[in-house]
């Protein structure tokens, strides 16, 4: 197992933490999730830019990670969920998408085509990344910032939690524009023999 690999694969235990701390209620438990959601990004940059620093770039690590990318982000929608951040619908409609476009990237394969990433794609995680981690430091403000005397935090917090709400239904379409760009590109791979 290479560095870009065990950077790739901390992901899915970084987001059974932050989930854990999104439930916990002692003082500082939403501004360490917080922190952990920026320390699972940057794992996301530091994995693809040591892997081609290095010359490990292999189709195990293109492959998880994608994967890792999505069970934290998943994960942490349906901790969102649970604690009435995020709607289940809108939730449930993300999640469709990124199953049906795996399943079109496994047919793909077996065909021996490569889908590369979209644009879309790209711009779908973006805001998925800012909706969620509008909503967790929205909490920390509320939460922590504020009951450690940080001035202006309820204020501030109101403000962000609406940033992620808004970039949250904007995720929503860009999660099913870009689906639909993949299945306009490649439906053609399962729907014709």
């Amino acid at each position: 197992m290479n560095l870009p690999n065990l950077l790739t694969l901390s992901r899915i235990p970084m987001m059974f933490l932050i989930v854990w701390l999104m439930r916990e209620s002692f003082p500082g438990a939403a501004s360490l999730a917080f922190v952990l959601f920026v320390a699972a990004g940057i794992t996301d940059w530091l994995d693809g830019f040591y892997a081609r620093k290095l010359n490990l770039v292999s189709n195990f690590g293109i492959l998880m990670d994608a994967l890792t990318d999505k069970i934290l982000m998943l994960g942490l929608m349906i901790a969102l969920v649970e604690q009435g951040l995020a709607h289940i619908f809108l939730v449930l409609l993300i999640l469709g998408r990124e199953f049906m476009i795996t399943g079109l990237r496994l047919v793909a394969a077996t065909k021996g085509v490569v889908m590369a990433a979209e644009s879309a794609g790209k711009q779908k995680t973006v805001t998925q990344i800012i909706a969620v981690g509008g909503f967790l430091l929205a909490v920390a403000f509320s939460d922590d910032l504020a009951a450690w005397g940080v001035p202006y935090a309820q204020e501030i917090s109101v403000w962000v939690y609406w940033i992620g709400r808004v970039t949250f239904w904007l995720c929503v379409a860009m999660t099913l524009y870009s689906g639909a760009k993949y299945f306009r590109k490649y439906g053609d791979l399962v729907f014709k023999a």
